[in-house]
């Protein structure tokens, strides 16, 4: 009796979730991240993080010490996280004024960890809102962290691939993958490309993903279309861009800018509507 050859196992799902979809092109691209500088300039609110890139690189010389008032980038990767979770649903100015409450309270990770009810962590975060459930997410990931390495500390996340920093910081509850996207792109410098709603609603708008797109298929969409050495420059402008212009909010070209009398710059890539439902 001759056996059957065995099947092949079917290929794996592409993480590409629209691979007919063509835009962004490269050139385009480049062409939204230069019209939005020369609109906009560098964000200060991003310069400290595109310096620390830059200078990773080997691209900026220049010196240590940071002068345009922009918070300076948190020490440790572990403090980037702990900054991120605490952006959940509210501002940065907010959930920096939250880490620095905790801070203040708790000195050290372990004090964190080593208390037992949690109920001083979630006083001191509450001004960021959401505080009970940020507070067992923090305490949770942070003994997790300590069982798994024997000590509180995340820096050996900076010799793993972005792969590799996924499956990491993924494994624990309440970080998402915009959240683990953030600490790549801010905090560890890789090359990534976090999806917030700005991102989300200005690509819908100039046709860069479906008009239907969940976020986490346009993080996907957009991680495999856009260009590394664009990625950082782009996503800081969409989210600046994104919090000043009413017209891209409403998804129109053509309107004015929020406080200005300058027409939006992505005016003459934004999608009609009609167009964006094809």
């Amino acid at each position: 009796m001759t056996r059957k050859p065995k099947r092949k196992p079917p290929p794996p799902p592409s993480p590409e979730p629209y691979p007919d979809h063509p835009s962004p092109s490269p050139a385009q691209c480049l062409a939204v991240r230069d019209a939005l500088l020369a609109f906009h300039g560098f964000p200060d609110e991003f310069a400290p993080f595109r310096r620390l890139r830059r200078r990773r690189l080997g691209l900026d010389s220049s010196p240590e010490e940071d002068t345009d008032g922009a918070p300076s980038p948190p020490p440790t990767v572990l403090d980037g996280l702990i900054t991120t979770l605490l952006s959940q649903n509210t501002t940065d100015a907010i959930s920096r004024r939250a880490f620095a409450s905790l801070k203040s309270a708790f000195p050290t990770w372990d004090q964190v960890v080593d208390e037992k009810e949690g109920k001083r962590l979630e006083d001191a975060i509450r001004c960021g809102g959401l505080a009970a459930t940020k507070a067992a997410r923090i305490r949770a990931m942070l003994r997790g962290v300590r069982e798994r390495r024997g000590k509180i500390c995340l820096e050996y996340l900076r010799d793993l691939s972005v792969d590799e920093v996924k499956t990491e910081l993924s494994r624990f509850k309440g970080i998402g993958p915009k959240t683990v996207a953030c600490v790549l792109m801010f905090y560890l410098q890789k090359d990534d490309f976090p999806v917030d709603t700005h991102v989300l609603r200005i690509t819908k708008a100039i046709g860069w993903v479906p008009a239907t797109v969940s976020r986490e298929k346009a993080y996907f969409h957009l991680n495999s279309k856009i260009p590394d050495d664009l990625k950082f420059d782009l996503n800081c402008l969409f989210v600046t861009h994104g919090k000043l212009c009413q017209s891209c909010a409403k998804k129109l070209g053509g309107q004015k800018t929020t406080g200005s009398n300058s027409v939006c710059p992505l005016a003459s890539y934004c999608c009609t509507e009609e167009k964006m439902k094809q």
